[in-house]
This record gives C-alpha cells, sequence and structure tokens, in this order.
C-alpha cells in the first residue's frame, strides 16, 4: 500500500485519538511495528498554534517516516493554511479529521459534523489539496446516523478531490463506540474507489484483521483502542498477515521493559509534572486484567513524582514476573 511517495508496511495503522496519539506512543508503536502512525487531531485555528498542547502535538522532531498530521476544523481556507502551516513544519502525510464524534468537536461544526453538509466537505478536501504538495489522506465514519449512512458519497468527492487514501471507522456518528463496527459500508467504498481505503474499527486481533481485510477488500487496517496498553498489537497483526502464525503473547518482563519505557519518554517529553498526569491512563490500560490492578492503580494514580511512578510500577511488574502476589504500599 502507498500513500503517495510513501510505502505502507506492514499494513496496519495506528488511528489517530486525541490525548493518546502523542509523540512518545507513536514512537513506541513505530518501534513495535506499525507502518504509520497518525497523531492526535491538531486544531487549523491560528490562535492556538502557539500554546503548549499545540506545540507538543505538532513536534515530530526524530519520528521515523512518515509523519501523519491531522487537522480538524471547518473552514476551508483556514484548513489550508494549517495543511500548510503543517507540512512546513514536518508533515509528509495531511490528515483531516471527518469522523470524531466528540460533542465538543461535532457542535463546532468539525469532525464526523460535516458528513451532514457533502457541498461544505468538498470545499474542505479541494483547498487542502490544493494548499500543500504533500498527500492529504480523510478519516471518515460511515455517516451522521443509521438513516444517513453516506460515507459512500463522501468516498468518491474525496477520490474527486484528489485525496491520497481514505480511512472509514465502521460506525455512524450518533453510535460513538457502541455496538458493532460494521463492515459492509466499507466493503461497498472499496470496491467503488480506485484510491487506497483503510478500514478501521473493533479491529483487535490478528485474525480480526484478516478477517476484516478479507471481507472489505481494504487496503490497510486502522487499530485504535485495541492499541491502548497493547502496543506490540501491531507486531502481532503485521506478523499473522506476513506468515499466518501467531505470536505469543510477550512475557510479562518485556511488557515491563515497555511500559517502564513509555513512562520514561512521558515524563522527558512533557515534564514531570505534567507527564506523571498523563501517563496515568496509560497504565491503567497496561494493568488492565492483570493481577491485583485495582490495587495497584490506585496506589500509583497517587504517586506526585516520577521517580516515585517508575518504582511502583517496577515493584508492580517485577512480582508479576516472579510470580508472587505484588506488596502494595498504603500510599506512594
Amino acid at each position: 500500500m502507498r500513500i503517495g511517495p510513501h510505502a505502507i508496511d506492514p499494513k496496519v495503522i495506528l488511528a489517530p485519538m486525541a490525548g493518546v496519539t502523542d509523540k512518545p506512543f507513536r514512537q513506541l508503536c513505530k518501534r513495535l511495528g506499525t507502518g504509520l502512525a497518525v497523531s492526535e487531531m491538531t486544531t487549523s485555528d491560528p490562535r492556538f498554534w502557539t500554546t503548549r498542547k499545540s506545540l507538543h502535538r505538532m513536534d515530530h522532531v526524530g519520528e521515523p517516516d512518515p509523519i501523519s498530521v491531522q487537522i480538524a476544523g471547518t473552514v476551508p481556507a483556514v484548513m489550508a493554511e494549517a495543511a500548510k502551516y503543517n507540512a512546513g513544519h514536518g508533515a509528509q502525510i495531511i490528515d483531516i479529521n471527518m469522523g470524531c464524534p466528540a460533542k465538543k468537536v461535532c457542535n463546532a461544526w468539525a469532525g464526523s459534523a460535516l458528513m451532514q453538509d457533502e457541498a461544505l466537505v468538498a470545499r474542505i478536501l479541494d483547498a487542502v489539496v490544493r494548499a500543500v504538495d504533500v498527500p492529504v489522506t480523510l478519516k471518515i465514519r460511515t455517516g451522521w446516523a443509521p438513516d444517513r449512512r453516506n460515507a459512500p458519497a463522501i468516498a468518491r468527492i474525496a477520490q474527486d478531490s484528489g485525496i491520497a487514501a481514505l480511512a472509514v471507522h465502521g460506525r455512524t456518528r450518533d453510535q460513538q463506540y457502541t455496538g458493532n463496527a460494521e463492515y459492509d459500508t466499507i466493503a461497498a467504498i472499496k470496491a467503488d474507489l480506485r484510491i487506497p481505503v483503510i478500514a478501521n474499527g473493533d479491529i483487535d486481533s490478528p485474525r480480526k484483521a484478516l478477517h476484516v481485510l478479507r471481507h472489505t477488500g481494504a487496503d490497510a487496517v486502522m487499530i485504535g483502542r485495541a492499541a491502548q496498553g497493547r502496543p506490540w498489537i501491531f507486531r502481532e497483526i503485521a506478523h499473522f498477515l506476513a506468515t499466518g502464525d501467531t505470536l505469543p503473547e510477550p512475557p510479562l518482563a518485556e511488557v515491563r521493559d515497555i511500559l517502564l519505557g513509555h513512562l520514561q519518554a512521558l515524563h522527558d517529553f512533557y515534564g514531570e509534572q505534567a507527564g506523571v498526569r498523563i501517563a496515568r491512563k496509560h497504565l491503567g490500560w497496561y494493568a488492565k486484567d492483570r493481577p491485583d490492578n485495582a490495587a495497584f492503580r490506585s496506589v500509583v494514580n497517587r504517586a506526585d513524582s516520577a521517580d516515585a511512578q517508575l518504582r511502583l510500577t517496577r515493584d508492580y511488574f517485577d512480582a508479576l514476573v516472579a510470580g508472587v502476589s505484588p506488596e502494595l504500599p498504603v500510599a506512594a
């Protein structure tokens, strides 16, 4: 699969997730096998480009190629300027967000809300594609609601506008993340287009990835929530698609080392105070379904220093590696 001049190999992609796919997580997932990692969405409004949040979201120094940056907004000219700005600051692929179901995004007539106005979609896509020399991709849902499943029409607009690849989450906006993703709409879109189509939604295992690829005919799969606390899913899927063999679950010692490296990267990237706070959600995902995880989270979430967070995490996983019950202090 290619997006413009960029080969996407393996054909498994990290989905953009606000507050999750920051630079430390993208770099980790790239090391663990994803063929492409899309950034969390960045605002198209230039008034916020110099805020601490935006500066972190627009930091791509040292990231492996290709660098894909997602932008969100609703005004064609403003989106075009945002695309040019990000392309000038390292983005090698510009991704347009028309898939986010969050209320605060949709209320601003951005994200998946845009799918209600096909004429506006066409103007935004045309403006952004014309503004930059790098490939432009688009992320959508199957529609706004079950009775307004217009993704095939949006897909044709995207192709006619020069979009280089299309990612489709197999749910309507009003479903949010409930129910089951449906892949028939993605299959219909793929059958109708010449550009690459990426299937997204409920892909949580190597076998599910293969099933979705076969059912939809998609060129690649995109993984979101299933990578939270399990970034090695990319190498598992890539290995299975290449060989038909299932990799064993990573040993606990490797999970510990991956997690400790992730925590350290968050501390270094955001600074100690913010890094410790942001790391807490990741700790919850890594510890999910492990012994004494609730007690561990209760303790580690009270840690207010990087050293304490790292020490508690190391001690917890060391105990799991040794096969003994973790000794968890009453307070950090």
